[in-house]
């Protein structure tokens, strides 16, 4: 096997683990915590309770909630203006992938200088970055546990995707109880979410055996528990995707992406769309993109989501993704593109497949890709 890299954080994970932010502020050093989070979080009242949380252990704050979905960068510099005047130490984010990309995004610059999108791409963050402990309020973006960081610039109408080591966060923690509050759009998106993560990391061409088995586990328990986690909001299958999020945001964050999300960011910042409003309407096509480049890998998807082969590898394959669309049409989510875009989006597919050619998810995608076959694979979806 070659040698291969494996980063993560410390992960505290578990019901009530919010309880110890705390102590590892203080274990970080941590005297002004710069807190970033944002207006559900806020009304949700876990705001608050951390805040109390924080104040228990004569811990300093200053709160910024300059967060929306889709951070755009000038959000991210006038945090970084803020934490710099105000002397914070320490960055504590809580929330979803938003406020948490937000708060990476503030850490690279207070350390770095210049401006967010200097640092789009790979491994272009030089300096280390402030202490971080990111709080998760959702079990799919993977920002509390992954090297990524994706920032909308609206000048270009894109995400960009920035990944470097140093954005992995000193502590993760993964409380259960916070998706209590989640309402039904929000963890059928988040645990689609995950699911792409894993799909896309398992077929990745930098996977390792440390990657694969996250990656097969979440794909397992997503499908597993999702459906009871909505008919019944279950603590315990909320708890199970908790785990499939994290197992599928330690496969991604260590072997890349793909193609998949290299059209989710163009097309999620051209139209304002979340991954998991995207992720159900590309997954599929792209993965019959790429069959003929990973028939076994993907064969191994098939028979998690079908439970057993069915004859060639090839034809195990074809069935799990039928039987995965068939498992998004079971969901209250849009399958074609024009349901989320409008029939005036159309004319932006071209533009929008040539953007996501310069995404940094596609140089590990199981085959090379054109801007003509983004392009394709979109009007498929349309």
């Amino acid at each position: 096997m070659n040698i291969v890299k494996f980063a993560i954080p410390e992960i505290i994970f578990g019901r009530g683990s919010l309880n110890h932010a705390g102590q590892c502020t203080l274990r970080l050093g941590g005297k002004k915590v710069f807190l970033v989070s944002d207006e559900g979080i806020e009304k949700a009242g876990w705001l608050s309770r951390l805040q109390d949380i924080l104040h228990k252990d004569g811990i300093q704050w200053v709160y910024y909630s300059g967060v929306t979905s889709n951070p755009r960068d000038y959000q991210v510099e006038r945090g970084a203006e803020l934490y710099l005047a105000e002397g914070a130490d320490v960055i504590i984010a809580i929330g979803g992938g938003s406020p948490m990309d937000t708060a990476k995004g503030i850490a690279i610059l207070v350390n770095n200088g210049g401006r967010i999108r200097d640092y789009e791409g790979a491994n272009k963050v030089q300096r280390p970055l402030p202490p971080m402990v990111l709080i998760t309020s959702t079990a799919g973006s993977g920002s509390d546990i992954s090297q990524f960081c994706i920032i909308t610039d609206p000048q270009r109408n894109v995400k960009m995707s920035i990944i470097t080591r140093t954005l992995v966060p000193n502590i993760s923690i993964v409380d259960p109880l916070i998706l209590q509050t989640k309402g039904e759009t929000l963890i059928i998106q988040s645990a689609i979410d995950a699911l792409a993560h894993a799909v896309e990391a398992y077929l990745s061409i930098i996977a390792s055996p440390f990657t694969q088995m996250h990656s097969l586990k979440a794909i397992e328990l997503i499908q597993k528990h999702l459906p009871d986690a909505l008919a019944t909001r279950s603590l315990d299958a909320l708890e199970q995707l908790s785990i499939a999020a994290v197992s599928a945001s330690i496969a991604f964050s260590n072997a890349g992406l793909g193609a998949e999300h290299a059209l989710a960011h163009s097309l999620g910042g051209h139209f304002d769309l979340s991954h998991g409003t995207v992720h159900p309407i590309l997954l599929t096509s792209v993965m019959r993109y790429n069959l003929d480049s990973c028939v076994p890998k993907m064969a191994d998807i098939g028979r998690i989501i079908l439970g057993s082969q069915r004859g060639s590898d090839r034809s195990t394959a074809l069935a799990g993704i039928e039987r995965l669309t068939e498992f998004f049409a079971t969901l209250n989510v849009s399958l074609q593109l024009r349901d989320e875009v409008g029939e005036d989006g159309y004319q932006f597919l071209g533009p929008i497949a040539k953007m996501a050619m310069h995404d940094a998810c596609n140089l590990t995608n199981p085959r090379k890709t054109t801007s003509d076959d983004l392009l394709q694979i979109c009007e498929e979806v349309w």
